[in-house]
Formats: C-alpha cells, sequence, structure tokens
C-alpha cells in the first residue's frame, strides 16, 4: 500500500459554497461536511424528503455490485468519484470475500484526500492505492492507477454517483469511453446515475438550487443512461433502480419501500 497520489496543486478546502461529496455524506450521516452543506441539503430534503434514504440505497447498491464482481472472479477494481470513505468502503468489501483483491480509489475532493489514508487500510494479500485527480484527468489516472492495477487482465470500473456531475459538453460520455477502452475483455463497467424520469417536478427544484449554486447537475434519462454501456453487454438484471438490483445479496435499506428511486443503476461486462 503506497502514500496518496497527488496531482492537484491547490487542495484548500473551499467552504463558500456546498460541495456534492460534502452533502452526500451528510445525507449519509457523516461529519465530514461544513453549514454550507447541511444548508443546501435542507433544501433539498424540504423538496424530496426521501433523499437520505436514496443515498443509502444507492451505497448498498455499491456494495452488493462489489460482492456480485468478486463472485464473478474479479480482483481489480478502480473507484472513480469515491467520495468521503464511509465504512464498509469497497475495498473491505472486495476484499472480505477475496483477500488478494487490488483496489486504487480515485477524487478530487481535498476532504477525500485528507481521509485517504483510511482507505489505505487492507488485507496483507491485497493492495490499496489512492490518486487526487479530477475524473475528466484520464491519462492521469490511468497512469497512476497502472502502479497498483494490471490493466491487461479484467478491472471493475466503478463509477458511483459521478456522472451526473459530468455535462455532455464537459465529456462525460467521452470519459467512460476512454476509461474502458483501456480495459480488458471480461472487465466490467459499474454505474449509478441520477435521473428526473421519476421525480420531475422536485428534480427541475434540485437543478436550480445547484445552478444558484454554480454546481453543474445533469441528470439523465434512461435511454441516456443506457448510452454509457455501448459495446458492453448489461448483466441481469438490466437498467433496474439501485434497490432492484441483485436484492439477493443483501442490505435492503430501512425506508427504501417507502420511495421511489431518483436514478439508474446497472453493470456491463466488456466482451
Amino acid at each position: 500500500m503506497s502514500r496518496p497520489e497527488n496531482d492537484a496543486s491547490d487542495l484548500r478546502i473551499d467552504t463558500s459554497r456546498p460541495h456534492p461529496a460534502r452533502m452526500y455524506d451528510w445525507f449519509l450521516g457523516g461529519k465530514d461536511n461544513y453549514p454550507v452543506d447541511e444548508a443546501m441539503g435542507r433544501q433539498m430534503l424540504a423538496v424530496e424528503p426521501g433523499v437520505p434514504v436514496m443515498a443509502k440505497v444507492n451505497r448498498a447498491f455499491m456494495h452488493r455490485a462489489t460482492r456480485w464482481l468478486t463472485g464473478q472472479g474479479i480482483r481489480q477494481f478502480l473507484d472513480i468519484g469515491t467520495g468521503i470513505p464511509t465504512e464498509p468502503n469497497l475495498h473491505q468489501v472486495a476484499q472480505q470475500a477475496a483477500p488478494t483483491t487490488r483496489v486504487v480509489y480515485c477524487d478530487n475532493d481535498p476532504i477525500v484526500l485528507a481521509h485517504a489514508e483510511a482507505l489505505l487500510k487492507g488485507t496483507e494479500e491485497g493492495a490499496i492505492d489512492y490518486v487526487q485527480a479530477d475524473a475528466r484527468n484520464v491519462d492521469a489516472i490511468l497512469q497512476h492507477a497502472g502502479k497498483t492495477l494490471d490493466f491487461a487482465q479484467p478491472v471493475a470500473l466503478s463509477l458511483i454517483s459521478l456522472l451526473h456531475f459530468v455535462s455532455d459538453e464537459d465529456g462525460a460520455y467521452e470519459l467512460v469511453d476512454r476509461l474502458t477502452e483501456v480495459l480488458a475483455p471480461g472487465s466490467h463497467v459499474v454505474i449509478s446515475h441520477l435521473t428526473a424520469d421519476f421525480h420531475p417536478a422536485a428534480a427541475r427544484k434540485v437543478d436550480e438550487m445547484y445552478k444558484a449554486n454554480t454546481l453543474t447537475l445533469a441528470p439523465r434519462t434512461r435511454d441516456q443512461f443506457a448510452r454509457f454501456f455501448d459495446g458492453l453487454d448489461i448483466a441481469e438484471p438490466g437498467i433496474v433502480a439501485a434497490e432492484a438490483w441483485h436484492p439477493e445479496l443483501g442490505e435492503p435499506v430501512a425506508g427504501q419501500d417507502d420511495i421511489i428511486s431518483a436514478g439508474y443503476v446497472a453493470v456491463g461486462r466488456k466482451p
């Protein structure tokens, strides 16, 4: 396990405006957030009270997908848009099932970097690394990740609640294409993504909040979400709400039956 890599020249934490990763932490009940994050979080709760449950459902999907992938023989993970560590983290789930699993985390939030040491504690048989980089800096991510991962062998690319913060104009589809291109056959791509399909009125209000805080939010339709899996074989049960993806793998979230999910999830395999 190595020290975190860093390609950022300015790692000051901006507490003048909300940050999606810190808001997500607040929804999950974490403590690594600031009043500005809580304030916007409460505004969102006024629009959609079920957001904390949705956040936990999304997290539980990541856990189930990780277990499923280790069951498919995957022993390498590249998790981009890691977010603030919340146990169990991806490597803890994967290495519990397969201790030799190798994981590289990547994020650009200084708070995540501050907690990166917690992400680097895994099994002696496995390996973990952390890269501080913007998700769009694909070359830097792959260069650093290649020190830990063998891209000639299958890798699971995890993009959990990331792509709805990258607009089409900013290259969301190109980002996924470039990352998928380097993956070996048998690799998998795991994505969860916000949509306005189920809550159009609430989605419009949330979009206005993000714009007012100069934040990017790009919820996508089912067809737009499916485009991220072009050229991949989508695993059963296909494109579904997070709680509907292999529920038999466990981790139901209290209250999930009382909400309608705000996003799609899927796992695709590279032939």
